[in-house]
């Protein structure tokens, strides 16, 4: 006998008790897809990223009410996709994008240039690169991308 399994999932706005399982998805996968930059970096910025994460509209993924992933938006401005690791390469960025693409006709991005990952990905979904930028927290060279 076999056993199918069917899962529930749904793309809606963060709500308030939602903020913790979001930012243990932000700072898992910031520290997991940017080697390049000390772990320390991502705790020291935590506390001004949940404040900023709570002011920002956030889309979360779940499936079977467990968030796995998010998307934050800061008007026509991708702040950030973030999946958790466990979930990833399994289209849930790329729903959480089309959800936003509906909804917003011009769309904007940052990706660290050393995340070729990143930008492999927005490059498939129709953004083009527009520009370079130092970031002088990191020190590290951010792509600007838009969706042309």
């Amino acid at each position: 006998m076999s056993i199918i399994m069917y899962h529930c999932f749904m793309i809606k706005k963060m709500q308030r008790e939602d903020i913790d399982e979001v930012m243990k998805i932000w700072l898992d996968t910031n520290i997991s897809a940017h080697t390049f930059i000390s772990d320390q970096y991502w705790k020291d910025h935590y506390r001004e990223v949940k404040q900023a994460i709570s002011e920002a509209l956030v889309y979360v993924y779940k499936i079977d009410d467990k968030i796995v992933g998010f998307i934050g938006m800061i008007e026509d401005h991708i702040a950030g996709i973030f999946i958790r690791s466990d979930y990833q390469s399994q289209g849930i960025g790329k729903s959480l994008l089309a959800h936003v693409k509906k909804i917003h006709d011009h769309l904007t991005l940052e990706v660290y240039a050393q995340n070729e990952k990143a930008i492999a990905f927005y490059m498939r979904e129709g953004f083009k690169i527009t520009d370079e930028i130092d970031d002088p927290d990191t020190g590290e060279v951010a792509i600007l991308m838009t969706l042309v």
